[in-house]
């Protein structure tokens, strides 16, 4: 593809086989390559977001394409910004704790007090193996800026640990 244009399509439906099938004719009826994607069932629902990547001319083709799918998907089409400046270092951690209201609140607004971006967060529910209690599991990527370190990082996330009563692991070294 020579001078291509990339494009973010944010996608909600009915669940139902056959869904990312369908989306990824649609991008190569177009002629489009399908770059990147995060698809998931999340409360019954299809949702995701995937990067495409077509020629200028073929947004209207999959437009059309994407409205020639049967069963109430719901895609938006957005223009992709360039990548984001991601100097800095990277802090990758999970966490894991009884579930409860406003853990992502508290850690999200730990990070933002360091000035860091969150690349992902993956987050779920699962039951706990001794008794049966819902646990909050989440997965956080994150990108610190300059001067503040990835151990600056973990010691302002581990200060608010016992409040939200879950536990973090930290990864070090990774590529």
């Amino acid at each position: 593809m020579s001078d291509t244009a990339r494009y973010v399509l944010t996608v909600t439906g009915s669940d139902r086989p056959g869904l990312t099938s369908e989306l990824s004719e649609a991008v190569l009826a177009a002629q489009g390559n399908w770059k990147e994607g995060h698809l998931s069932r999340l409360g019954g629902l299809y949702v995701g977001s995937v990067l495409v990547e077509i020629e200028p001319e073929q947004k209207s083709n999959l437009e059309q394409a994407i409205a020639a799918i049967d069963g109430g998907l719901e895609v938006r089409i957005f223009p992709a910004e360039s990548d984001a400046d991601t100097s800095g270092s990277l802090l990758l951690f999970e966490l894991v704790g009884q579930d409860r209201p406003g853990i992502i609140k508290q850690v999200s607004s730990v990070l933002a007090g360091l000035g860091a971006n969150i690349e992902s967060l993956s987050s779920g529910e699962e039951m706990g193996a001794w008794g049966g209690e819902h646990l909050f599991r989440a997965e956080v990527l994150a990108i610190l800026p300059d001067g503040v370190t990835p151990e600056q990082g973990q010691a302002a996330l581990e200060e608010i640990s016992s409040e939200i009563m879950v536990d973090f692991s930290f990864q070090k070294d990774f590529g």
